[in-house]
């Protein structure tokens, strides 16, 4: 009887878990991205969008900002917002790697990603504008 349950179990687990498996790498499988530079200004989230702040004289507070955990982004000249996130730990902020460059033009260069209406950005390197 041990033996029938036994084998009844694999032959389930046979059948089951492939259907599992494939439901979740459906659910984790990696967005497809291209390689992309973006020029644009690196913004406060925050003081841009809330509150129409923006520019060198704003530059002070996007940093404070920044150091508060206000995500910075990148409105790109093409007028997109483009959401900074992280190929190692997707939770990784990127904050302190924008902040350099707060309130200023800069060219990044990364994979890009659109989703949902939003577009993302694996920042590879940054640069400050010409």
């Amino acid at each position: 009887m041990k033996r029938v349950l036994a084998v009844a179990a694999i032959v389930a687990a046979g059948v089951f878990l492939p259907d599992v498996a494939q439901a979740q790498a459906q659910k984790s499988s990696a967005p497809v991205g291209r390689q992309a530079s973006i020029t644009g200004t690196v913004v406060d989230v925050s003081c841009k969008f809330g509150q129409g702040l923006s520019g060198a004289d704003h530059r002070m507070c996007a940093e404070v900002c920044s150091d508060r955990g206000i995500p910075l982004a990148i409105l790109g000249d093409d007028g997109k917002l483009y959401v900074p996130t992280s190929a190692a730990m997707p939770g990784d902020a990127q904050n302190s790697r924008l902040r350099p460059f707060a309130e200023q033009q800069v060219r990044v260069s990364g994979r890009v990603f659109a989703a949902g209406g939003a577009n993302a950005i694996q920042i590879a390197s940054i640069e400050r504008g010409r």
